[in-house]
């Protein structure tokens, strides 16, 4: 860039082919944002589906209705939930929050967005050629024996792993090596904390699952007998590789959605964030825990009682590190001076729910209840509650607060208070009655269900749709914010960390000069 023509990377080189080819992290992170939208309104679009079929009793297609639950969760899981929070937020930000002019790998980070949209390419292909209906876990014998297109959805997912490897490995470099003068480790603001044990989840993970679904295809082409019984393979194994690497996942999608809420509640009550140590080593705890709790989703699989035993109380255990996360974001709001912006409004829902989650996930970690509430819809409802009340309740938080920064623009907090309100309520409706008609015994993955189950399931339907109305208005809510939004100032909200420092939106190298680090991320006066 030359000096006096230093703009920003939004206006740097017009044209298409200069963002498909661009190396700029800003820019790809906006493409991973609108990939990243565009999956989560398909994989909407099919959970509505999924509530539309189950509003009545008596079903009309349960091949049909098989394929819904497969495609909404292959395409909520492998391109949404994983890539949404480290890809787009986490590629955007963590370079202007260590104060680097860029990722350590800026090819490397553009090749990973092209893994997601080739992967995501093979996986749709799926959907036209014959569909796939084994769920987004695969599970064998049935993937191996099934003749939908199993292979396409599976080979898709595969190659989105390196999507995700790459991505950790880019950020776990930056990390360590391109930090500003002066910012150690215990500088680091805490989002980038928990995308770096995010990072560590995603190189070391996700090989697995990548070397599990090779298999999974090579025992479909070939039959050589690894998941399949009648050739002296074992589908148990599957379940183990699998969860091996599934459960981790859970913690890709939600490390980094703590992160932005850690994040949140400093700027939103101006006060410096409390046990920042603790929260930034429950990070690392929280990931180091995760590889060894797999079992936990097995407990009726047929393993020995004293495995169970061991995963039962490891699995209690990642309580321990989300616990000290949960009171620390309560103990800084307290006696802060709050402003209740929206961005705050969703990190308070992200507690709320959270913590739902979290509760139930211990229910499910107790060995006795675990047996009776396995495969109903208790389950469903807790994966939500973690999952989208966590997960998809900080991503929005972190665009409202976030979107000054990336594109120069003020979003009207009115309408967006009324996307919290839509969600929320509706999340709420949606699945609140599953964790009863889990207890009482609705198995989940049915197209069918009895009369008695019927009126639960007609709240849980008008919720979803209610869900949807929230995300329809704030996509309205963004787009007239990118249209006719106030102009933003470069530190709208009076936060601390490095990438209020710069111009909004940030110019093509993130800063004029480089930053040199001498407070910690959240020292309000």
């Amino acid at each position: 860039m030359h000096g006096a023509h230093s703009h920003n990377y939004l206006n740097h080189e017009k044209g298409l082919w200069s963002w498909l080819t661009t190396l700029d992290h800003k820019r790809i992170g906006i493409l991973y944002m609108i990939s990243v939208f565009i999956f989560f309104f398909i994989g909407g679009i099919f959970a509505m589906l999924i509530r539309w079929e189950l509003f009545n009793s008596g079903s009309s297609d349960p091949a049909m209705y098989n394929q819904y639950m497969t495609f909404h969760g292959a395409i909520m899981v492998f391109m949404v939930i994983i890539p949404g929070i480290p890809a787009f937020l986490g590629n955007f930000f963590l370079p202007l929050q260590i104060g680097a002019a860029d990722v350590a790998f800026p090819r490397l980070n553009l090749l990973s967005w092209y893994c997601l949209m080739v992967g995501a390419a093979v996986a749709f292909f799926s959907l036209f050629a014959s569909g796939a209906d084994t769920g987004w876990t695969f599970y064998t014998p049935y993937s191996i024996q099934t003749d939908t297109g199993t292979i396409w959805l599976v080979t898709g997912a595969f190659i989105m792993g390196f999507s995700s490897i790459l991505t950790g490995l880019n950020f776990i470099v930056t990390t360590h090596k391109l930090r500003a003068p002066g910012m150690t480790f215990w500088k680091m603001p805490l989002f980038v904390w928990s995308l770096y044990s995010t990072a560590i989840l995603q190189v070391l993970a996700t090989p697995v699952l990548g070397i599990t679904l090779l298999l999974l295809v090579a025992e479909r082409i070939l039959g050589i007998g690894i998941f399949d019984p009648r050739l002296g393979g074992d589908p148990v194994l599957f379940q183990h590789f699998f969860w091996f690497y599934s459960h981790p996942a859970v913690y890709i999608m939600i490390l980094p959605a703590m992160g932005i809420v850690s994040e949140l509640i400093s700027t939103y009550s101006r006060k410096t964030i409390f046990g920042y140590k603790a929260i930034a080593l429950s990070s690392v705890g929280i990931a180091a825990v995760s590889f060894f709790v797999w079992g936990h989703h097995m407990f009726v699989s047929g393993q020995s009682e004293i495995a169970g035993i061991i995963f039962s109380f490891i699995t209690m255990l990642v309580g321990v590190p989300t616990a000290i996360k949960t009171f620390n974001w309560v103990a800084t709001l307290y006696k802060g001076s709050i402003r209740f912006d929206t961005p705050l409004l969703y990190a308070l829902g992200f507690i709320f729910l959270f913590t739902i989650g979290g509760v139930t996930g211990i229910i499910l970690a107790t060995i006795g209840t675990n047996v009776h509430f396995h495969d109903t819809y208790f389950v469903v409802a807790h994966f939500h509650y973690v999952m989208v009340g966590g997960t998809l309740m900080a991503i929005m938080g972190g665009v409202y607060h976030w979107f000054p920064k990336m594109f120069g623009r003020i979003v009207d907090d009115g309408m967006a208070r009324i996307t919290f309100v839509l969600i929320f309520v509706g999340f709420n409706v949606t699945f609140f009655p599953q964790f009863v008609l889990g207890a009482m015994g609705m198995p989940r993955r049915y197209a069918d269900y009895p009369v008695a189950y019927e009126a639960l399931n007609k709240i849980s339907s008008i919720g979803s749709w209610t869900i949807g109305l929230g995300f329809l208005f704030a996509l309205f809510v963004i787009i007239h914010a990118l249209k006719r939004g106030e102009k933003a100032g470069d530190n709208p909200w009076g936060a601390m960390t490095l990438e209020w420092q710069t111009s909004s939106p940030p110019p093509h190298e993130n800063f004029k000069k480089q930053p040199v680090v001498t407070a910690g991320p959240y020292e309000y006066r």
